[in-house]
């Protein structure tokens, strides 16, 4: 519940600052079609490693893909206008992680989803008002061809 105050007062306080709400607009990704990295799970901030901990969404099969800590993920999503999310059930492989905790902590985050809220580049996951994850937006790969023709 704490946890929920301290997300409200931010965004009490984020919506007041018109640089904020302007940093906020130039920063947000859209929830579909961008790769998200879990960096805090169930109150935890977690050190992103690359390539585990991501989810994308796909706007067009409403279908979520990812990785936990080493077992890639899959299902079904649905979300609305309102911010309402409902995730699942996810599938995954079985292999062996080196950390299976924060592996079924993941998924059991992402199958409670409830809705989700976004600030600038960060993705929150919420079950009926508790926030279970954030994710950061993994930017954009840049393409070297397009970096020496400006």
């Amino acid at each position: 519940m704490l946890r929920v105050a301290v997300v409200a007062g931010l965004a009490i306080l984020m919506t007041g600052c018109c640089h904020c709400r302007s940093y906020q607009k130039k920063t947000r990704r859209p929830l579909t079609g961008t790769e998200w990295q879990l960096i805090q799970l169930g109150g935890e901030t977690l050190q992103p490693r690359e390539g585990s901990f991501t989810i994308t969404l796909s706007a067009e099969e409403g279908q979520l893909s990812g990785v936990g800590s080493c077992n890639h993920i899959s299902g079904p999503y649905k979300s609305d206008e309102r911010r309402s999310l409902k995730i699942g059930p996810l599938a995954s492989t079985r292999m062996a992680c080196p950390d299976p905790k924060h592996e079924a902590a993941f998924l059991e985050a992402l199958e409670s989803a409830t809705h989700y809220d976004m600030d600038g580049p960060m993705l929150l996951i919420l079950s009926n008002g508790e926030l279970r994850a954030v994710f950061q937006a993994v930017p954009a790969p840049t393409d070297p061809k397009a970096k020496s023709a400006k």
